[in-house]
């Protein structure tokens, strides 16, 4: 199987927030903000593996600034990793005010998708070549996550018997 760059699935979306997108307290909610990167993220898993490709799990997922009705919301997804069928996917969600050009990070996230067949079974995924230092750097810590996931997987099985 031929690899593939980081590149190569990598995807930016931008969409302007409406008052449709609004919480109770006037903010974008961040329901909203969880279902974009969900679906932008999985754009990439599905640009990578050439097929299907459903979420696995969100290991975080963090705000660090309100988002306003009005801003332009932007998703830059791309792989970190990639395993045997499953991938990960960061996230980076920046919100701009269209008024004052203000740019601020909003959310971050990591995303892990499994590759599936057309059974619905999880098939093999093409291998990531890195490019950059930046995109080594990102599998490395990215392998770092899936370490620490599986072993807690593993204390749980453990922990049922």
């Amino acid at each position: 199987m031929t690899g593939k760059t980081v590149s190569e699935s990598t995807v930016v979306i931008v969409q302007q927030m409406t008052h449709t997108d609004a919480n109770l307290a006037g903010n974008v909610h961040g329901g909203v903000i969880m279902r974009l990167i969900d679906s932008t993220a999985g754009i990439v898993a599905v640009r990578h593996a050439s097929g299907n490709a459903v979420t696995a799990s969100i290991d975080r997922l963090d705000f660090h600034s309100p988002v306003y009705i009005g801003d332009l919301l932007k998703i830059s997804a791309c792989l970190n990793h990639v395993g045997t069928s499953s991938m990960e996917v960061g996230a980076r969600v920046e919100a701009e005010n269209v008024i004052t050009g203000e740019r601020r990070h909003t959310a971050s996230a990591y995303l892990t998708f499994v590759a599936l067949d057309s059974r619905g079974k999880p098939k093999s995924v093409p291998p990531l070549i890195l490019v950059t230092d930046e995109e080594k750097r990102r599998n490395s810590e990215a392998a770092e996550r899936r370490k620490i996931r599986l072993a807690e997987r593993q204390r749980e099985r453990e922990a049922q018997g």
